[in-house]
């Protein structure tokens, strides 16, 4: 007995295949779709070359493993949102503190303690202040023993210095050579937090910036009850 394929069925096969294809990418947010171009296939195979039983099993393998890795996907995407939400919710009570790091100080009048650590052997230290240009504006000797110090703000002749940003450095010397300069650490006060880029960024009075990483200390403000 012969059998004659119909144009239509023929047709349609290589339709369904062609859709399975093109729509690949939808059929990860659509089971239901998949399941119909499978079935739609199947209908309209070549009754003389069946597709293999195999070849559906690979493809709802396959679409099955994509499925999950976009579920996978999706619930990362929430985990991190959750994560970056948790994690500005608890940077909200920094907010008003003030925090410790070797970024730049914020000058406006008064005056920014300083922690000084010189190296240990040294015989001489010396606190540099540079201003927001990366200027040197003052020089004042240190004690050797690593201590907090009190940056005035004011001039040799007593000049305040202009509002602004000033960073701090130790220099240590030994018989009258530089051995060491390390950054000073001082506290700024944080007005707000935002997170860029993945990353929480701290802004301080002033306009300044820093990650939290860099943060050694926190405490409340120094014009506050403690």
């Amino acid at each position: 007995m012969e059998v004659t394929q119909t144009p239509t069925a023929n047709a349609a096969a290589p339709a369904a295949a062609a859709n399975t294809r093109d729509t690949g990418i939808n059929l990860s947010s659509d089971f239901d779709t998949f399941i119909k171009l499978l079935t739609t296939q199947a209908e309209n195979q070549d009754p003389l070359e069946p597709i293999d039983a195999t070849e559906y099993a690979a493809q709802l393998a396959q679409f099955s493993m994509v499925e999950q890795q976009v579920k996978s996907n999706d619930l990362l995407t929430a985990l991190s949102s959750q994560l970056g939400a948790g994690n500005m919710a608890q940077l909200a009570s920094w907010i008003g503190m003030e925090a410790r790091s070797t970024t730049p100080a914020f000058f406006d009048g008064n005056p920014i303690s300083v922690t000084s650590k010189p190296a240990p052997n040294a015989d001489e230290a010396v606190l540099v202040v540079k201003d927001a240009r990366g200027a040197e504006v003052q020089r004042n000797a240190l004690p050797l023993a690593a201590q907090d110090v009190v940056w005035a703000g004011v001039s040799s002749d007593g000049t305040p210095f202009p509002t602004g940003q000033y960073s701090f450095s130790v220099e240590s010397r030994l018989l009258g050579e530089v051995i060491g300069t390390t950054a000073a650490q001082t506290y700024n006060r944080i007005t707000e937090a935002r997170i860029e880029q993945g990353e929480t960024v701290l802004i301080t009075e002033g306009g300044g910036t820093l990650t939290t990483q860099a943060v050694t200390g926190l405490r409340a403000p120094t014009d506050s009850p403690v």
